[in-house]
């Protein structure tokens, strides 16, 4: 069972992760040139953050799950984003 802090860990490195990756998804918005390393970098972080909510998934309880599938929708959308600006 992952205990309540595991999941808050996890929950506020999203939390970090969606700040960082939607600063570059705004910087890529406004100018036609990239700094790509960084905008991969975002990219990066988002597809670690989710995979992290799918490893924990499986030890949550019902609540717990619920939580970090909310989470993994805002990390999936933005990541949607990120890849659409990028095309």
């Amino acid at each position: 069972m992952a205990t309540r802090e595991s999941v808050e860990n996890l929950m506020q490195n999203c939390e970090d992760v969606i700040r960082i990756a939607q600063g570059q998804y705004i910087e890529g918005s406004k100018q036609e040139h990239y700094n790509d390393d960084q905008f991969l970098q975002g990219q990066q972080l988002l597809e670690t953050a989710i995979y992290e909510i799918q490893k924990m998934n499986d030890s949550c309880n019902d609540q717990q799950r619920e939580q970090l599938a909310r989470m993994k929708m805002q990390l999936m959308q933005l990541q949607s984003d990120m890849s659409h600006l990028k095309h």
